[in-house]
């Protein structure tokens, strides 16, 4: 099988498409040398974008979700041909998009306004204050190859309304919905506020190097070296990083609902989403009913490319060796493999559904991240010990939890040590662009979305203070003789020495 991305030359390389080997296109790759001149012109650019205001982006920002609704099929044709995904899946990503604009254009006025400020003390009183923000000039972003279309541009759409200009980094797997996104983006009259940088490790550093502030999805362990690259500048990262969600069942979960739940939440894409669910923790008495619910949904999926199957490819074929591997290792621990466990026959990178049983954390497949179409299942005895496995993991990006009784299960999720957690559904709070969507321990740091504060996040603040009268300006000037002084000196410490207020009971 060949690889995903070949190098043909040092400036262009075939992307090819993994379930069928085909052609999906061509890409020209940047210079890395490149790169601080296509920084420079965004930065240029950026000054006009931003003074246009949060009411004149939005009209472009408006046409650019226009745009996405009319090319919807030319976007997912390409993007099928590009990763080898299911029509199923390939189907969700530009409405999550258009969604995301949506909420946004609507939220950006009141995001960007400044925000007063009230005086700390009565002694401030006769200043205004308020606080601004500003966008950083150039935002970088280094996008994964799983979601080609969405991940590239859900953080892309806050900072283009912030005002920022953008220097998308996709995948070298995936370079080629970027460029369609790019076409979309000047087709709805965008300025050229928004470009791309195509390539590898060079390249992003690159973008790292150039850029006013960072946003990488992907691993944790790139995630490091991308926060060690931009300490160096003392750039500023957001890091969405990788995931082991666990999800635990209780007894009195419905328990076809979470049968449903785990098989979408495990296979969709192929597996290959950081908010997708990678462990099972069920309670001994509704353990046997879960893995039988399970079974028949699996034994009913469809995997290919393309049209009427449920899920695709995977990237390459060494992401599918993490998925054997891990599948393999846990087999020869004494793991049962009840569906799948082996690599399907024939040509493209597919493998096919793999429901693990007997397993534990002494097994990769409940420890390390799998990013394939497993689901490892475990029985447990209590819920303290489903909770006390959940959280022995270096990941805390989100959860699940099932349970008819959802003040217990919302009980369970305060004790988990995640970002986020879904009750009695799973992935959905990658949907609440109201809320953050940010990971724990190595699963990253800073969040995506969270209302006004998922386009905030790529500005600067700023504090303006305005005197409202001229009166008792300078008062601890040196000008000023040694007696005025004194009084003010006697009154900082009549503010200082002042009770504070009660506080209520």
């Amino acid at each position: 099988m060949t690889a995903t991305s070949d190098l043909q030359t040092p400036h262009t390389g075939t992307i090819h498409n993994p379930a069928t080997g085909e052609v999906a296109g061509q890409v020209t790759w940047t210079d890395p040398a490149a790169i601080p001149e296509i920084a420079a012109g965004l930065r240029a650019a950026q000054r006009e974008w931003e003074q246009r205001g949060a009411k004149g982006r939005a009209k472009t920002l408006a046409r650019f979700a226009v745009w996405l609704g009319e090319h919807r099929e030319e976007i997912e044709d390409l993007l099928i041909a590009e990763t080898g995904k299911s029509k199923t899946d390939a189907v969700q990503e530009v409405p999550l998009l258009i969604m995301i604009l949506s909420y946004v254009i609507k939220t950006m006025e009141k995001a960007m306004a400044p925000e007063k400020r009230p005086a700390p003390s009565k002694l401030l009183a006769i200043k205004k204050i308020s606080v601004h923000y500003r966008p950083r000039p150039v935002v970088g972003i280094i996008a994964p190859w799983n979601y080609p279309v969405a991940n590239a541009m859900m953080d892309a759409i806050g900072a283009l309304a912030a005002g920022c200009a953008v220097l998308l980094k996709p995948s070298e797997r995936t370079p080629l919905t970027a460029e369609l996104l790019r076409r979309g983006w000047l087709e709805s009259g965008g300025p050229e506020v928004f470009t791309l940088a195509q390539g590898a490790r060079e390249v992003s550093e690159a973008v790292i190097d150039n850029a006013d502030y960072v946003q990488f999805t992907g691993s944790s362990a790139t995630g490091v070296k991308v926060m060690e690259r931009a300490a160096r500048r003392l750039t500023p990262v957001s890091l969405e990083l990788g995931g082991k969600d666990p999800m635990i069942v209780l007894e009195d979960a419905d328990i076809d609902l979470a049968a449903h739940a785990a098989v979408w939440g495990g296979m969709f894409n192929a597996g290959q989403t950081c908010v997708s669910v990678e462990r099972v923790y069920v309670l001994e008495p509704v353990y046997d009913q879960f893995v039988s619910a399970v079974l028949r949904d699996v034994e009913a999926l469809q995997v290919g490319a393309g049209e009427g199957t449920h899920f695709g490819a995977l990237i390459n074929d060494e992401q599918l060796a993490v998925t054997e591997r891990h599948v393999r290792d846990a087999q020869a621990a004494g793991a049962r493999a009840l569906t799948g466990g082996k690599r399907t026959e024939g040509p493209g990178s597919f493998y096919p559904p793999t429901v693990l049983v007997d397993v534990d954390h002494s097994m990769a497949c409940m420890t390390e991240e799998t990013f394939g179409p497993t689901l490892p299942i475990m029985k447990v005895a209590t819920v303290e010990e489903a909770i006390r496995l959940a959280n022995a993991s270096p990941y805390g990006l989100s959860a699940s939890v099932f349970s008819r009784d959802h003040d217990r299960a919302r009980d369970i999720a305060l004790q988990l040590d995640c970002g986020a957690v879904n009750v009695n559904d799973v992935i959905t709070n990658l949907m609440c662009t109201t809320a953050p969507m940010g990971g724990w321990k190595t699963s990253g740091i800073g969040a995506r979305f969270g209302g006004v504060d998922g386009i905030r996040k790529f500005c600067r603040q700023e504090t303006v203070v305005i005197p409202r009268t001229n009166a008792g300006a300078g008062g601890n000037y040196y000008h000023n003789s040694f007696k005025a002084l004194t009084r003010m000196n006697k009154l900082m410490t009549r503010v200082a020495l002042a009770r504070p207020r009660r506080v209520a009971k």
